[in-house]
């Protein structure tokens, strides 16, 4: 044997470092184990604490710009669920002939829609009236100083597209937002526009 050394004398040294190169390997298994876990508990966490934010925008195909005449006003609804109204405003063929406009009144968030042959958007909730750029001229957004929110649009071979905020939200924060809206400006109940089951309820107690 090397440097004199018998067989029973080596075998030892044989097994002490065997035993010591497992239980390194089994050393690092178990830091490489522990790492990649709290490397995903803190994924999981960032994502927690630091969630996507929901007011990412783009743009979205909203029509043919040929399939709206001038004058003409669809409802469009973005996959948050807001509703705009795009109505065509002139004969030309640019962004500028058209203009995208929030269906909620600013009021006290009741649906505006476009009246074509008044050349304006009404609300009926409260006789709310905007022009043909979203200005509140007549009722209490007219009073407030009050006007519709207002949306970017672009052409692009002849097709018009709006951009919106992509977060798809569910039918239950739609109708939390649309009531935390509503509640900002008022009590609950008081507008049965607004709350008419609240009103319903309130009726049948009375």
């Amino acid at each position: 044997m090397a440097n004199g050394e018998s067989p029973a004398e080596s075998a030892p040294k044989t097994d002490g470092n065997r035993r010591s190169f497992v239980s390194t390997l089994s050393r690092i298994a178990m830091g490489t184990g522990l790492v990649a876990g709290y490397g995903m508990l803190g994924a999981i966490a960032a994502r927690f604490l630091y969630p996507s934010r929901g007011d990412d925008k783009g743009w979205q195909f909203v029509t043919e710009m040929d399939r709206l005449a001038v004058g003409q006003s669809i409802r469009y609804r973005t996959p948050a669920g807001e509703s705009v109204n795009v109505t065509r405003i002139g004969r030309g063929g640019t962004e500028q002939d058209f203009i995208a406009l929030s269906s909620v009144c600013p009021h006290l968030g009741c649906q505006v829609h476009w009246e074509a042959h008044n050349d304006r958007y009404f609300c009926p909730c409260h006789n709310g009236v905007f022009d043909s750029s979203g200005r509140a001229t007549a009722g209490p957004p007219a009073d407030a100083g009050q006007s519709l929110a207002t949306f970017p649009l672009r052409v692009e071979n002849g097709v018009l597209m709006i951009e919106v905020p992509l977060k798809k939200l569910t039918r239950d924060e739609r109708h939390d937002r649309a009531l935390r809206l509503a509640r900002r400006r008022m009590n609950a109940g008081h507008d049965p526009c607004l709350f008419p089951a609240d009103a319903e309820r309130t009726r049948r107690r009375a």
